[in-house]
């Protein structure tokens, strides 16, 4: 795999022609459509194929990955032309494997709420170890308040993706409730019912695991999520599950603010079996204009992390979005849209300007001024952003990534992870 930066004069037809890469599968890789117009800057992902295959009649995708030894799964991440799906025809060519060695496997999480796209999500399962539903909700009386979960954890067993049951305390407004956490955490009649009541939903659904997000705890209450989160591992490991705890991105013990003082990192890393670490949200709506996740500060969060928690509980949280800023930025009055890369990349397109790269950021952006005259300015994810993140999984030892989240359409992000690494299976 390459990534090509689009220059003044490229096409895709002249891109193709260069690199020998069909057209179509440019486009499929790129999430591009007709008429294929580009932008200055922008970053575009190629592939390489080594083997082929051409379908036969009578031939089903299980089969030919049969005979070539590798999984259904992995021949379904290679050709994202089936959508995640089971309907091939006589003369299709098949990518079997592509050029290139891998840097090793991780495991893959992702997020998405009850109303994705079913066709969207299909395409997406086999690039995911777990699939994670948001989000379960909590009464003050330890019952559950449950999303309409079925479609999507049917669709993750069929797939062979892992369902994981997400707890946090988020109420109807959207808000973390710091005051329905204390209660939970403190009153133990209240957990244990909480705890019981998610047994029977784990049962019924069919999860494989749980991923606790508790925000904007208490600091007094710290020691008590972990103790909560001690106590869920000790009820659901021995029943074969998962215990995964998300954490704000902290960069020391003593650092202060709400979000960050109610996790203790060491202590609930013994507490459960993985950690997702929310390395995002630098970048905010509310916040001024930057990426939403520098790679110095990404790199930061981890480096504090394993001083913490083992390596091999770590997974490193990924942003499937940017944010777009009316200029100039007034705190306490701007507020930023969000926005998926492709989304961004067609603004850069329709108003013809450049997409620049902060090698300091590792991260996409560009300016341009709407047809009413005001000023923005947009940060994203590309394809060169998702690789430096990737490549941190490696370099510290890290078992895995998550994806928030899988609402948006990010093509390039699956091309460049299965390029990259052997997906791990539940």
């Amino acid at each position: 795999m390459v990534i090509h930066v689009v220059a003044p004069g490229d096409t895709l037809v002249s891109i193709s022609s260069t690199y020998g890469v069909p057209l179509s599968l440019l486009a499929i890789d790129n999430g591009l459509s007709p008429p294929y117009r580009l932008a200055v800057g922008q970053a575009l992902v190629i592939q390489f194929s080594k083997l082929t295959h051409t379908v036969r009649s009578g031939e089903t995708l299980s089969a030919i990955a049969s005979q070539y030894g590798i999984s259904l799964r992995q021949l379904l991440r290679n050709n994202p032309v089936v959508g995640g799906g089971s309907i091939i025809y006589p003369g299709q060519t098949l990518v079997i494997a592509f050029q290139g060695e891998k840097l090793g496997s991780l495991t893959v999480n992702g997020y998405a709420y009850p109303f994705i796209g079913r066709r969207e999500l299909q395409a997406l399962l086999p690039y995911l170890t777990y699939l994670t539903p948001f989000t379960y909700g909590i009464t003050a009386q330890g019952g559950l308040i449950s999303p309409d979960d079925s479609i999507l954890t049917a669709m993750a067993h069929q797939s062979g993706t892992a369902p994981l049951l997400h707890l946090s305390t988020l109420t109807e407004d959207g808000s973390f409730s710091n005051e329905l956490a204390s209660l939970v955490l403190n009153n133990m009649d209240v957990q244990r019912a909480l705890i019981d009541n998610l047994e029977q939903a784990v049962l019924d659904k069919n999860y494989q695991g749980l991923d606790v997000d508790f925000e904007f705890i208490s600091p007094q209450d710290a020691g008590a999520y972990a103790d909560f989160l001690g106590r869920l591992s000790g009820r659901f490991n021995p029943m074969g599950y998962l215990v995964i705890a998300a954490l704000a991105p902290k960069t020391s013990a003593q650092q202060k603010g709400l979000l960050y003082e109610g996790h203790n990192y060491r202590a609930v890393g013994q507490a459960v079996n993985r950690v997702f670490l929310m390395t995002y949200e630098w970048g905010y709506t509310y916040g001024p204009p930057m990426a939403v996740a520098p790679l110095p500060n990404v790199r930061q969060v981890v480096e504090y992390a394993l001083t913490e928690i083992p390596a091999e509980k770590l997974w490193l949280g990924i942003p499937n979005y940017g944010y777009n800023w009316t200029l100039p930025f007034v705190q306490g009055e701007s507020r930023a849209q969000s926005l998926s890369s492709q989304e961004a990349v067609a603004l850069a397109v329709r108003y013809g300007v450049e997409i620049q790269y902060s090698s300091q950021a590792q991260s996409p952006f560009f300016y341009y001024t709407d047809e009413t005259g005001a000023a923005h300015e947009v940060w994203f994810e590309d394809a060169r952003s998702i690789r430096a993140k990737l490549s941190l999984v490696p370099q510290y030892g890290l078992s895995g990534v998550g994806y928030w989240n899988l609402m948006r359409p990010f093509p390039q992000n699956w091309r460049v992870i299965n390029s990259l690494y052997d997906i791990l299976d539940p």
